[in-house]
């Protein structure tokens, strides 16, 4: 669920050259990864359903230093209040879903 052109906002790992210090040696940063692709998938499937482009708000899978799973969910801030406009009406007004 790739593929967006260059006016796409980046997922904040704009990090280049080998001493950025992202990567660390004997880390499995690819199991991690995998983990977290599955879990932006699903969230990329239902933004679908329920109307979002995902050239505007997408989940983007990562990992962190330590190689656990991080899914970053990234958009142009319209489409990221139409998310959190959806998800608000799901909400019970108490903290937790309806």
């Amino acid at each position: 669920m790739t593929g967006f052109g260059e006016d796409w906002p980046g997922d904040g790992l704009e990090v280049t050259g080998v001493d950025s210090g992202l990567w660390v040696s004997g880390v499995d940063y690819i199991e991690g990864w995998r983990t977290a692709r599955e879990s932006a998938d699903r969230l990329n499937r239902a933004l679908l359903c329920v109307g979002l482009e995902l050239s505007a708000v997408r989940a983007v899978a990562s990992t962190n230093e330590d190689g656990r799973a991080v899914v970053r969910v990234v958009g142009w801030p319209d489409a990221v209040d139409r998310l959190a406009q959806l998800l608000d009406g799901r909400a019970d007004g108490n903290g937790g879903a309806a």
